[in-house]
């Protein structure tokens, strides 16, 4: 499925460069090399105007657009952009709505992401609980997110996973924890993968505007790394989302919605 009329597709570009260091090992200091994390100011325009800049890994920007826009309410399908360009640089996207009335929505706020995320979403309004189920048992959640740490190549990065009780099925890094979810939204968007019944695995915090992006993907289950944040755990508790943190291969802590996360003696799939 092609996600418009007229579309630029930009994946390339590395997530990492090699970058000169003076190393100190063994007593001694002595020149090296080392990998450092790419990180650019991307700005986003929308029919010719500028809404916002985003601090990203400059790669698959066309995808991080077209996910952004679709978590914030902007567009619902990848068909609404008539036209994605991601200029040279790497440090702008264009996008082209089939909408050409479409405006910058208000109300933005700065979250807790890396180097600051940003939503227009009203993270205080009511919401519809979520409907679309999935199940996992913890042995399951622990084996997907030792396969996530084992696709993780660039030290430095976040990792984003969209999965089904056995397998990882998208994958998405960027050195905003919060721009993996857009990067996955918007691929699945462009490629026609169903994100509703599936399981979010991400090894960055859990954060208010986290959920909301597992809303709108309508994944029951999102599972993290690291730590959940009270604001996150008050909304996966009304938006009736399991929250899973600290998951390891051995262990796991359930904090929400603790009715999908099963036994290990119950294996099961989930509408792979």
């Amino acid at each position: 499925m092609r996600a418009a009329d007229d579309r630029q597709e930009v994946s390339g570009g590395s997530l990492s460069e090699e970058i000169a260091v003076r190393r100190w090992e063994n007593g001694r200091l002595r020149g090296a090399t080392t990998s450092v994390v790419r990180e650019a100011r991307v700005r986003l325009h929308v029919n010719g105007v500028e809404w916002l800049s985003l601090l990203a890994t400059p790669r698959e920007l066309d995808m991080l657009a077209i996910g952004f826009l679709a978590a914030e309410g902007v567009i619902r399908a990848a068909e609404d952009a008539r036209r994605v360009v991601v200029c040279p640089s790497g440090t702008c996207v264009e996008v082209w709505l089939w909408d050409a009335a479409a405006t910058r929505p208000s109300g933005l706020t700065l979250t807790s992401g890396c180097g600051g995320g940003i939503t227009f979403a009203d993270l205080s309004a009511e919401q519809q609980p979520m409907t679309a189920d999935a199940r996992a048992t913890a042995r399951q959640l622990g084996r997907l997110m030792f396969q996530l740490q084992e696709r993780e190549r660039t030290r430095g990065l976040h990792t984003a996973a969209l999965c089904d009780s056995e397998r990882l099925l998208v994958v998405a890094e960027d050195v905003g924890r919060h721009n993996t979810l857009d990067k996955l939204l918007g691929r699945c968007l462009t490629e026609g993968i169903a994100t509703e019944g599936r399981i979010l695995l991400t090894t960055g915090r859990v954060s208010a505007e986290m959920l909301n992006k597992a809303m709108r993907m309508k994944t029951p289950i999102v599972a993290s790394r690291s730590s959940p944040t009270t604001l996150s755990v008050a909304l996966a508790e009304a938006w009736n989302v399991t929250l899973v943190g600290y998951v390891r291969r051995d262990s796991l802590n359930v904090y929400t919605a603790q009715a999908r996360v099963l036994d290990d003696a119950e294996e099961v799939g989930i509408n792979a």
